[in-house]
């Protein structure tokens, strides 16, 4: 209740032209209305009733005291007790006291809510490319005692590794890798990192999940991300038909060097054979020649002769008696007798072979008087 709260509508300063009141009237002002509260009245000395013992009001206040020290935790928080300011226990949900204060005071943290930030980076990546990472984390006060005491100020901290992670973590991959199909591992990464270093603190943190919400470029280096991006492309590109290519050659150059290898290996084989043939020809004619050498000479003469004369087109025949030349126009003999042939060929044509068979006698005929 107000100074000017009085019976008559006045203050205290007022009965005492505007001076302070005396502490002695403020004390009897305050015992009257408690004796009207208990039931006494503020009438004169002799209708005058005594008030409440002193030590009643002690007893009040002292119970008002104790009092003050409910409090109420729900399902989702916790409550820390501090003694003079040091920590005594941890008190589970529902209805609790605690030594009121100034012995001991509580704080209470809520355990279950998550709670989520978002933080934008910019950093480097191990391609020496700069980024733009935001990164936006959820997290639960899941120690409230380490969250209270163990770091100064616990999400503070929070971001302070966050940005440290997350550098790490980009700083050993690729710009392709972050812009592209790295985002999951990325975010999964960092997010361990991030819950390996608040243990470590003893923060009472626990990262419930890390999002790699964008990551791009600056927009001052994006013309030059464009034509590096480009260039990519084409080198990309041209790396895929020189594949092409070389998965084209490559097998027809194979098939050539195994074509010319089984040639050698087979002109090697023709060679060998050839050779051993000839040694055996000569070792069966040294046998022949040792038997009879005058016969045996006298055949390789005339092998000789006719391997000579096979293919020539003129002979020349040493006629017995007068010691003259007979010149005989062989080769004009074997072309009439060529178109002899090919005219016989084309009448015969579509006959059997036994109507052939004497076409093929008289050209055989014809050939040895020819010789």
């Amino acid at each position: 209740m107000a100074f000017n709260d009085q019976g008559n509508g006045k203050s205290p300063w007022d009965a005492n032209n505007g001076q302070p009141p005396d502490l002695d009237q403020i004390v009897a002002e305050w015992q009257k209305r408690f004796n009207t509260l208990f039931g006494g009245k503020s009438g004169g000395s002799s209708n005058k009733r005594k008030g409440p013992p002193s030590y009643l009001l002690i007893i009040m206040g002292l119970f008002i005291w104790l009092l003050s020290g409910l409090y109420q935790i729900d399902d989702s928080e916790r409550g820390v007790v501090l003694r003079f300011g040091e920590y005594s226990e941890t008190t589970m949900p529902g209805l609790s006291w605690r030594a009121p204060w100034p012995f001991e005071s509580v704080e209470i943290v809520n355990v279950n809510v998550v709670n989520r930030f978002k933080q934008q980076t910019t950093m480097l990546t191990s391609d020496e490319n700069i980024i733009v990472v935001d990164l936006v984390v959820q997290y639960r006060k899941s120690n409230p005692v380490d969250y209270l005491f163990n770091v100064r100020d616990a999400e503070a901290t929070l971001s302070e590794v966050s940005e440290s992670a997350i550098r790490e973590v980009a700083g050993k991959s690729k710009l392709d890798f972050v812009l592209t199909e790295g985002r999951t591992e990325i975010a999964l990464r960092t997010q361990e990192l991030i819950q390996q270093t608040l243990d470590e603190y003893g923060t009472g943190i626990s990262i419930t999940k890390v999002n790699l919400q964008d990551a791009n470029f600056p927009l001052q280096v994006e013309d030059a991300v464009q034509d590096a991006i480009k260039a990519r492309e084409d080198k990309e590109r041209l790396s895929f038909e020189a594949e092409a290519y070389a998965n084209d050659i490559v097998p027809k150059a194979r098939g050539e060097a195994a074509k010319m290898i089984q040639e050698a290996e087979a002109y090697k084989e023709k060679v060998i054979a050839d050779s051993e043939g000839e040694a055996d020809r000569f070792t069966k004619l040294l046998v022949e020649y040792q038997r009879a050498p005058e016969v045996t000479r006298e055949r390789l003469y005339i092998e000789a002769i006719e391997t000579v004369y096979l293919n020539s087109n003129k002979v020349l025949m040493d006629s017995e008696g007068n010691g003259s030349l007979m010149y005989l126009p062989i080769d004009k003999l074997l072309e009439n007798t060529n178109k002899q042939n090919r005219s016989e060929n084309n009448i015969n044509k579509g006959q059997t072979i036994e109507n052939n068979q004497p076409v093929n006698q008289n050209q055989d005929s014809r050939m040895r008087r020819v010789r």
